[in-house]
């Protein structure tokens, strides 16, 4: 029965969209790597998108439960946020979602 039960667990997107200043996006990238690389507890992937031709990107972290980011956000990981903050041409647009449907091509 617990399987089952697992397998009605939500996982949860924590999405941050923003538009760095012109041409730091690589320099944005590096930080966020890195930030994400502090990860441990209840962490299960993440993603960075560009738009083509931009600075504009979203960011899509994957985490087993809502206070697993909290729980990650140790002085490593603020001191690459500090880092990363002046690389944004406006604050970022951030939101917590509900993975309601994950689909994959297994390998």
């Amino acid at each position: 029965m617990s399987e089952f039960l697992d397998f009605l667990k939500h996982k949860y997107a924590y999405v941050a969209i923003g538009k760095f200043k012109s041409g730091r996006f690589a320099e944005a990238q590096k930080l966020y790597e890195e930030a994400v690389s502090t990860y441990t507890k209840g962490f299960k992937g993440a993603y960075l998108l560009q738009k083509p031709g931009t600075d504009e990107g979203i960011a899509v972290i994957i985490w087993e439960k809502v206070d697993d980011m909290q729980d990650n956000q140790t002085e490593a990981y603020k001191a690459i946020l500090q880092e990363m903050s002046p690389l944004f041409a406006t604050a970022p647009d951030t939101s917590f979602y509900e993975v309601c449907s994950e689909i994959g091509i297994e390998q």
